[in-house]
């Protein structure tokens, strides 16, 4: 008996090859085209400037309104547009909410986060130069589109590129057990993930592991701790969306629940940072959901919604019931001049330091970030996170603050390496966005593409990243990068018939 398979007519291709948009969403897209892009130009930073405030009406608060409706432009095309661009989307929704809602209402208002101790030139260096790396990273993207991507060999792999082999998978697996349970043992049990944040770093100042006034060694229990059972529970869960197989296995199914608790205790909002929450949720939605246009959409629309609106408030278990200060303001915008939002701020405070300095640091503070694993008792005089040894020039009690992408740059090269590394980063990000969408359009029972869980995760973690300061944020991308290496195999094989 010969077995008939019914062949999918495949979508409809235009003339240049890339498959036409579905009717449905062409016609939905029209409809939302108007009102979105007016919501995010003209409506919200209308309704800001319109509220009452102390704020100059000079040359930083027109640079100002001009990066908002800039980035909030571009924020709508990325949210309009018939391909999922994961990378470059994270990074207009964090540059219009951070460096350009945020930062425009605190120059409306009159009140920052963090205090300018620099003159009003410094702020207009920092804005003008936010705007400058904006269209960097956009001519970068460009030029990333412009360049074909090259198809795979057949003679150097079975055209799928990097996948992830079934062996070093299931060593993830294992490693995220034993690390997280370790992680979990070490701090004294599960109930201590679900208390604050204050709580956790207590527990891992008592567990000795941070001695001699190094942080390294607290960095690599947190980072082994929860990133392994994040990376475990996203190839998991890829593994159960795209193989029919998997999900009719009860050992796979299992698994994956065993992990979703695992990451439950030692990924969850409480005990952890809001940033590397945001990393949690966004990386696990875009590889649920891998070719949902709605659900990417969604991420971005909402996105902006939340960060508006929740994220000032979701710092509730950062400390306990008695360090706990509820936000008391009369106006919706007034938390985003008074919390959080402070990477505008912080910018024209290092272009003051590095002035107050004698000049930038030519590739230090970078080595710095790369070279994060050296503890400071072999590296003598290494150089300490942007953002507080800013905050210590400034006097401040807390330096915990931030030092955005721009601002590493800027203290390294100056006005040349904002250009230049925004320019690159445009560049990766859109030829990263390209390669994802190829590897997650060949979803079958065999695909298991790296890439097609890197670049969600990558597209979470850039909230960090353009948050910064670097220092802070290398060493769970390190530790990401160390388990993704492991389970990665270029395969090689004969082209298929």
């Amino acid at each position: 008996m010969v077995s008939v398979h019914q062949e999918v007519p495949p979508p409809p291709v235009r003339r240049s090859g890339r498959p036409a948009a579905p009717l449905s969403w062409s016609m939905l897209s029209r409809a939302l085209a108007v009102p979105l892009i007016l919501a995010l130009v003209c409506f919200l930073p209308a309704l800001i400037a319109a509220q009452p405030g102390a704020g100059l009406r000079d040359t930083a608060y027109w640079l100002q309104l001009v990066l908002t409706c800039y980035s909030g432009a571009r924020l709508a095309t990325m949210i309009l547009s018939t391909r999922r661009r994961l990378l470059q989307g994270v990074f207009w929704m964090f540059v219009y909410i951070a460096m350009g809602v945020a930062a425009f209402a605190q120059a409306v208002i009159g009140q920052t986060p963090t205090p300018v101790v620099g003159p009003r030139g410094d702020l207009v260096t920092a804005v003008a130069l936010v705007l400058v790396g904006c269209a960097a990273f956009d001519l970068g993207a460009l030029l990333a589109s412009r360049r074909p991507l090259r198809p795979r060999r057949w003679g150097r792999g079975d055209g799928r590129g990097a996948t992830a082999h079934p062996v070093r998978l299931r060593l993830l697996v294992l490693l995220a057990f034993a690390a997280s349970g370790y992680y979990v043992l070490k701090l004294g049990g599960p109930a201590v993930f679900f208390s604050s944040r204050q709580e956790i770093s207590a527990s891992v100042a008592e567990s000795g592991v941070a001695s001699g006034g190094s942080q390294v060694g607290s960095a690599f229990l947190k980072g082994f701790g929860t990133v392994p059972a994040l990376l475990a529970l996203l190839f998991c869960t890829r593994g159960l969306v795209t193989s029919r197989r998997a999900r009719r296995t009860p050992s796979a199914v299992l698994v994956w629940c065993a992990l979703a608790v695992v990451n439950l205790v030692v990924n969850n909002p409480i005990s952890n940072a809001r940033y590397w929450f945001l990393t949690v949720l966004v990386s696990l939605l875009f590889t649920a959901f891998p070719r949902s246009a709605a659900m990417y959409r969604s991420v971005l629309a909402l996105g902006v919604i939340g960060a508006l609106v929740l994220f000032p408030y979701a710092d509730r278990f950062r400390y306990d019931d008695e360090g706990y200060r509820p936000v008391q303001s009369s106006s919706v915008f007034e938390p985003l001049a008074t919390k959080d939002y402070d990477q505008t701020v912080m910018f024209a405070n290092t272009v003051t330091w590095v002035g107050a300095r004698g000049g930038h640091t030519y590739g230090r503070q970078l080595a710095g970030s790369a070279f994060f694993f050296v503890p400071r008792s072999v590296w003598n005089g290494k150089p300490e996170d942007t953002g507080v040894r800013v905050g210590q020039w400034m006097g401040m009690n807390m330096t915990n603050l931030s030092a955005p992408l721009w601002t590493e740059l800027w203290v390294d090269f100056g006005a040349v390496g904002v250009v230049g590394g925004l320019a690159l980063t445009g560049y990766v990000a859109a030829r990263t966005d390209r390669r994802y969408v190829r590897a997650v359009s060949r979803d079958g029972p065999g695909s298991g593409s790296v890439l097609a869980i890197a670049a969600p995760l990558i597209a979470g973690y850039t909230f960090i990243l353009l948050r910064g300061p670097l220092l802070q944020a290398a060493g769970k991308l390190a530790i990401a990068a160390l388990c993704l290496a492991m389970v990665t195999s270029f395969r090689s094989g004969r082209r298929p018939r």
